[in-house]
């Protein structure tokens, strides 16, 4: 865990590749693609025996070591169309019923608004404003009077060792304007940005969450 002071916030960036937000006790996750490896291994993808469920008993263990009051789930909770991993979602959303779920719409949410109510969630179609942040699936085009924190890239960054080696590690990136999380899902991949010097980074890497920037 690294603790960002941004703000006058106090964000904890989670190795799990989220924040908790520790005025709020809120969890913010982006990008968790649930259904996306049954969906894979339905297309006949070869993806390892257990990963769909991976995913969602690392929240399970996430929520029960952070206990917030509120998990916002930032665009993109399930990938596809229904499959069998909803289902599995919506027993792990029953075991914690005494959080407040949201869900800030994504392009990969795509079930009826009925299905999310029908599942304990409230539903924000746009943006959703809280404190000195406001929520979006996607980085705001405009500027707006709240900064902006959001997921949908998958960022990560390349660095590159005195030997020539290079890795490609998942990142949390807060440039002027906008703030960025990782993925939370696997399978999702990395887009690779270029943060300018001042900008913070935190990259994760072997359970850890380091600043590189």
């Amino acid at each position: 865990m690294s603790l960002f002071q941004f703000l006058g916030q106090s964000l904890e960036l989670l190795p799990e590749k989220v924040v908790f937000w520790r005025e709020k006790q809120i969890l913010l996750i982006a990008d968790t693609h649930f259904g996306k490896v049954t969906h894979f291994r339905k297309s006949g993808i070869s993806i390892p025996d257990g990963a769909a469920l991976q995913n969602l008993n690392d929240l399970d263990v996430l929520i029960q070591k952070t206990r917030p009051k509120r998990v916002i789930f930032l665009g993109d909770l399930f990938h596809s169309e229904m499959n069998s991993e909803w289902l599995l979602f919506k027993k792990l959303l029953q075991k914690h019923s005494e959080v407040e779920f949201t869900l800030v719409q994504g392009n990969h949410d795509i079930f009826h608004e009925f299905t999310y109510s029908k599942s304990q969630f409230e539903l924000v179609n746009e943006v959703l404003e809280i404190g000195p942040f406001v929520l979006s699936h996607e980085p705001l085009e405009e500027d707006h009077a709240l900064y902006n924190l959001c997921g949908h890239l998958h960022p990560g960054v390349r660095l590159q060792g005195e030997a020539r080696q290079a890795l490609r590690l998942p990142c949390f990136y807060f440039g002027e304007k906008q703030g960025i999380l990782p993925a939370f899902g696997e399978f999702t991949g990395l887009y690779i940005i270029k943060p300018k010097r001042k900008d913070p980074v935190f990259v994760v890497a072997d359970q850890q969450v380091i600043r590189v920037n």
